[in-house]
């Protein structure tokens, strides 16, 4: 199962370890089964302190499945289907922290995580493809290391196809707490906490009132947003960047193949390498804070006020808005419906689950036909639908597309409903815009694809914003009220592009700090003379 160099990595990693773990796994005869007592079997050769043996019973159990503990304990760890691809990591942390290697969080979370006290059963269904499933996988398997009353499983919704068709899973990762669904879509162990602890929310939004005031606060933790604040700290003032998700879209994007200087990458390691490079300044960092309204200064040298979705309220000499943007829905009958349960945005993510069935894409845009390029490897047939009566896409995207024998396309077709039943989608209407007649199409799931929208929402009436819903700025980066800058994909700018949105982020901290020092706070005015 491993080859000679994921084995050499592993046994030097299982040095690290020093209380011992039992691996147990619930298999029949079948070929799966095979694969996974090899697998713990490989991995009990590679550390004396790792047993790996077959369960006398597999009731209860999913078969094929493997149990992580610590010896003599039960930790509540489980993998149904083998870890292997983005999951690989996942095994290897749950081996570690089992082992007793320290896990690499806080300290107020591991003690939130253990001061738990309510039993809970979590199911994560993924994909092995899927790039947001191990931090939930991740996260869930660390609670369950650390509180006996948790236990979680791992299911590859790839193995164990009938429990997923079962549930309507159509979308991964999904979470289901105690039988009923928790939440879907990457969500990191804060995330988690916050929603299964019910006080975190509000000692959280107490923390964040009570910090000083900032002389630049970003809002957004994209590449925008992590460009700014680096430039920003190397400037010696106080510098914090609150975000909703820390690294954005990027996180959502896999190919990333024109950043310059760097030939291919992957969103979620571009994040890792941003927010690495971020927390070696004087950041204050927080995340998973949505923001909910701006309120300007009052007056000139004052300080402006985010308002975020918890109550807490963040003050700031100068702000920086760098929100990005998010998937443009199509805004038809049985989008909002179906979504999770046929409708998808991420074909990276969610292509797995329809394979061998027919899905359509919607957007003739470059990233419309490469998610239909991505998708006709794995599913039965893909149809493309494009508004336009042509497609967009650059030429050498349209000329592979046009080689895939499993591809329909059609243009001039505009979308006007998703259909299901039974809680799944099972097909769209669409007219044709030529013949005016309209056509309907039975399939599976539906992956938008049609561009973005800019996360401006809680700007309205605050600053100027075009008819699409950006931020206007002009060449310094400054919007119509002073002190208040913006930066990246959710601006006026031209081309969303990551290396754009660096640049972009970058200048609106140099003029933020050009702002700053030729503006005097309120706090630093001289006291009228008494006269």
């Amino acid at each position: 199962m491993l080859d000679a160099n994921m084995k050499a990595q592993l046994k030097t990693l299982l040095e690290r370890i020093d209380q011992d773990v039992e691996l147990v796994a619930f298999v029949d005869d079948g070929a799966k089964s095979r694969e996974t007592l090899e697998l713990i079997e490989e991995i009990a050769e590679l550390s004396a302190h790792v047993v790996a043996r077959r369960a006398d019973s597999v009731d209860g159990e999913r078969v094929p499945s493997f149990s992580v503990s610590r010896a003599g304990t039960d930790m509540g760890v489980r993998f149904a289907g083998l870890p292997m691809g983005h999951e690989f990591t996942s095994l290897v942390l749950a081996l570690l922290q089992a082992g007793g290697y320290p896990p690499k969080v806080g300290a107020e979370q591991i003690e939130a995580i253990r001061a738990l006290d309510t039993e809970m059963e979590f199911v994560t269904y993924i994909s092995l493809s899927c790039h947001n499933c191990p931090d939930v996988v991740q996260a869930l398997n660390l609670m369950a290391i650390l509180n006996p009353k948790i236990r979680h499983s791992m299911v590859d919704g790839g193995v164990f196809r009938d429990e997923v068709e079962s549930k309507n899973i159509m979308a991964v990762p999904t979470v289901m707490l105690n039988g009923e669904e928790f939440g879907s879509g990457r969500m990191p162990l804060d995330e988690i906490l916050a929603k299964v602890d019910t006080g975190a929310a509000a000692r959280e939004a107490e923390k964040l009132s009570a910090r000083d005031a900032f002389d630049v606060l970003i809002v957004g933790g994209g590449p925008a947003g992590a460009a700014a604040a680096i430039y920003a700290a190397r400037k010696g003032i106080a510098t914090g960047i609150v975000s909703e998700r820390f690294g954005g879209q990027v996180m959502d994007t896999m190919a990333i193949e024109n950043f310059i200087s760097v030939k291919e990458t992957e969103g979620p390691k571009m994040v890792a390498a941003l927010e690495e490079h971020v927390k070696t300044y004087e950041v204050d960092v927080m995340n998973l804070q949505r923001a909910e309204k701006l309120v300007p200064a009052s007056s000139p040298g004052g300080l402006a006020e985010v308002v975020l979705d918890n109550g807490a309220v963040l003050k700031s000499r100068t702000v920086i808005v760098a929100t990005g943007a998010r998937w443009k829905e199509l805004g038809v009958t049985g989008e909002r419906e179906y979504r999770g349960k046929g409708v998808a945005y991420c074909p990276h993510c969610d292509g797995p689950l329809f394979k061998g069935k027919h899905v359509a894409v919607i957007g003739g845009g470059n990233s419309g036909v490469e998610a239909a390029i991505d998708l006709a490897g794995i599913v039965g047939h893909v149809t493309l639908i494009e508004y336009d009566a042509r497609l967009r896409a650059d030429a050498v995207l349209q000329a592979k597309l046009t080689s895939l024998p499993n591809v329909t396309v059609i243009t001039s077709g505009q979308t006007t409903e998703i259909t299901g039943e039974g809680g799944r989608v099972n097909g769209l209407v669409y007219t044709d815009r030529v013949s005016g007649e309209s056509r309907r199409v039975e399939l599976a799931g539906v992956f938008v694809q049609i561009g973005l929208l800019p996360n401006t929402d809680f700007l309205k009436g605050t600053v100027e914003l075009s008819r699409y819903g950006e931020v206007v700025v002009d060449a310094r980066c400054e919007t119509s009220v002073p002190g208040i800058f913006a930066a990246g994909d959710c601006t006026t700018v031209p081309y969303k592009q990551i290396v754009i949105a660096m640049g972009e982020g970058s200048k609106a901290a140099l003029s933020a700090f050009d702002h700053l020092i030729r503006s005097t706070p309120e706090t630093e005015k001289a006291a009228p003379v008494a006269t």
